[in-house]
């Protein structure tokens, strides 16, 4: 069923007739009666009273007056919802990432919800390994990862440009110096998180290639385990230096430079290659784009 045939038959109930109905659709009358008739065909049914010339309904067109009336309001409301969206007075972004990559979405996220406080935002914790996969099966519309996706379908941008700092806890001998070897290391026991990533996998390779022994006997599952462990005096651990700002402020934790282990952490934004992009999640990448651009710090905008 038409929808315009159903605008034609409102416009004959409201006008009182088929030649008014026909002046306000800018049509000709026969037009107007060819319309009528092609619903009243599909129905089975007559929905006028042809004996009167005012547009008197059967009661079949009574039934239809009062649908046609819903559908078209629910028309005018899908157009409606489709252009909040467009225009960000609606809509809902979904971002994946895990524990630690969520750090770096705080700033951005909140100058998002500055700017377009309409949309729904959802970031939901996601296994990094899998964030690529969800991304791609439209699970999520951004994702936020430490390496490079080789999946085809993906492209990704670098927004942050970490790395790993080596911290210690402010009563360690190692805070007096202002760097140590990779062979200093060698007594030290190491906190690492219980999920092997990359760069632990960098790391451990590092010290197999120094023939340095590389003591972990601890494994935490968080971020911020970690660093409690290591400020009470249990160790020392490598963490990306965004998750510990706060803690060497406070002293709580000390960095210590080593050169062998200054490994840089680019963070990526993942989003489909192809497809259509839903409005929310374009306007959350110029909004990336524009902070890195006035920003002096480590937020940039590099596309790979």
């Amino acid at each position: 069923m038409d929808l315009f045939h159903l605008e034609a038959f409102l416009a004959v109930v409201r006008e009182g007739g088929f030649s008014k109905a026909a002046t306000v659709l800018y049509r000709t009358q026969p037009a107007i009666s060819q319309i009528i008739r092609r619903l009243e065909n599909e129905l089975g049914q007559p929905l006028f009273d042809r004996s009167s010339r005012r547009g008197v309904l059967t009661d079949a067109g009574r039934v239809l007056l009062d649908h046609a009336e819903r559908l078209l309001n629910f028309r005018e409301q899908a157009l409606a919802a489709v252009a909040d969206v467009q225009h960000l007075r609606s809509g809902h972004l979904v971002i994946a990432t895990n524990e630690l990559t969520c750090l770096y979405l705080l700033p951005l996220l909140h100058e998002y919800r500055r700017l377009h406080p309409a949309v729904r935002v959802s970031v939901r914790r996601a296994r990094a390994s899998r964030i690529p996969g969800d991304v791609r099966d439209y699970g999520a519309d951004l994702g936020v990862v430490t390496y490079q996706p080789l999946d085809a379908d993906l492209q990704s941008v670098i927004v942050y440009r970490d790395e790993l700092a080596f911290v210690v806890p402010r009563r360690h001998r190692f805070t007096k110096q202002r760097e140590v070897t990779i062979k200093d290391l060698g007594r030290e026991l190491f906190v690492a998180h219980h999920v092997a990533s990359p760069y632990r996998v960098r790391v451990v390779e590092t010290f197999r290639k120094r023939r340095v022994t590389l003591q972990m006997p601890v494994e935490m599952p968080t971020i911020d385990a970690i660093k409690k462990f290591v400020a009470a005096g249990n160790g020392v651990a490598l963490l990306p230096a965004v998750a510990v700002e706060s803690e060497l402020r406070r002293r709580e934790l000390v960095r210590v430079h080593v050169a062998e282990l200054s490994f840089e952490r680019p963070v990526r934004l993942v989003y489909r290659r192809g497809g259509t992009r839903s409005h929310a999640s374009t306007a959350f990448l110029t909004l990336v784009e524009a902070h890195a651009a006035k920003s002096e710090g480590p937020y940039t905008f590099v596309r790979e």
